[in-house]
């Protein structure tokens, strides 16, 4: 077995997470402060050096570090190894060329991957769906991320899209207008960013409610609702009901054994799996077996444990049936 490690980055919109990684365990973590507004080059300088003070930290030397992958928040081709089409966060990042970058930094490998894929086949792995062929994760955070392992491996398509664009399924074709374009998108219906919009037109909630709405996330309405806000309890259940209707539409394209949630959202699990469970239940067309709808496992890590399946030793048994290398 190898002795070369390797480096995971999951490039978040506002958290870089690094992981140092050796025979498929993280050794060493740190993560990068980050705002993707700023643009992917204006935050390479701090990768990589949090990259090299993680080497040092090993004591080990870029001749030892094998494969640098990263999980990235938009479109990408991992063929070719470029970003195809960002929405909203390191919109720069089309016009890099991150294998050279890799490259002449530590004379390493460089993979990319799309980060809603690599977190569903982390949970199918190591996590929440560990044993099953079957999988749908759908991450739900600054905005809303899908990724699909279907008969036993993760779902790619022509363009290396599939499964990864759950977050923009029409769930309202009059709705409000998505980052991405289109009207109704599950992430323009109920997402964290576009929370501060979704209170300010909700009917059904206060002027005074309304006006504190830049001030509040998820977080503090589930917990507001936990202590019987009324108010906290409308928005989160308006949500929770786009949620529903988005994994209703999953079980019926995907058929999955499993459906895993992701994000910090799921810090409230206790409210939102026992509601999403009965929503679904009642509105999914499932007459053989109930899927079930589990949290993560793996959290934060999900996406960084991932990047093992594209790993070199596994890469030819593996990603050749994926991508037809």
């Amino acid at each position: 077995m190898s002795n070369r490690y390797n480096i995971a980055i999951d490039l978040g919109g506002t958290i870089i997470k690094i992981g140092l990684i050796l025979h498929g365990e993280i050794v060493r973590f740190c993560t990068v402060s980050s705002d993707s507004v700023k643009g992917l080059a204006a935050m390479l300088p701090k990768i990589e050096t949090a990259i090299d003070s993680l080497l040092a930290e090993e004591q080990i030397t870029s001749a030892e570090l094998e494969t640098v992958g990263m999980a990235f928040p938009g479109m990408v081709n991992p063929v070719s190894c470029r970003v195809v089409s960002t929405n909203d966060k390191y919109d720069d990042a089309c016009g890099i060329d991150l294998r050279h970058w890799a490259d002449s930094h530590w004379g390493a490998t460089f993979l990319l991957e799309n980060d809603a894929r690599l977190a569903v086949v982390g949970e199918w792995l190591y996590g929440a769906a560990k044993g099953t062929n079957n999988v749908v994760m759908m991450t739900i955070g600054t905005g809303i991320g899908t990724g699909v392992v279907l008969d036993g491996k993760p779902l790619v398509g022509k363009h290396h899209q599939a499964g990864s664009l759950g977050g923009h399924i029409v769930v309202d074709y009059r709705g409000r207008r998505c980052s991405c374009g289109n009207v109704g998108c599950v992430e323009a219906m109920a997402s964290s960013f576009f929370l501060p919009e979704i209170i300010r037109s909700h009917t059904q909630v206060s002027d005074t409610f309304k006006a504190k709405a830049d001030e509040m996330d998820f977080k503090q309405l589930f917990e507001m609702m936990r202590n019987g806000d009324a108010a906290a309890a409308t928005i989160c259940k308006t949500c929770m009901d786009v949620w529903a209707a988005a994994i209703v539409s999953y079980i019926h394209a995907y058929d999955p054994e499993i459906i895993v949630l992701g994000g910090g959202i799921m810090r409230s699990a206790d409210i939102i799996l026992p509601y999403l469970d009965s929503r679904v239940d009642n509105l999914a067309w499932t007459p053989i077996e109930k899927t079930r709808i589990v949290p993560s496992q793996l959290g934060d890590n999900a996406a960084l444990l991932g990047l093992n399946y594209y790993l070199p030793e596994t890469k030819k048994e593996k990603n050749e049936k994926i991508y037809g290398l």
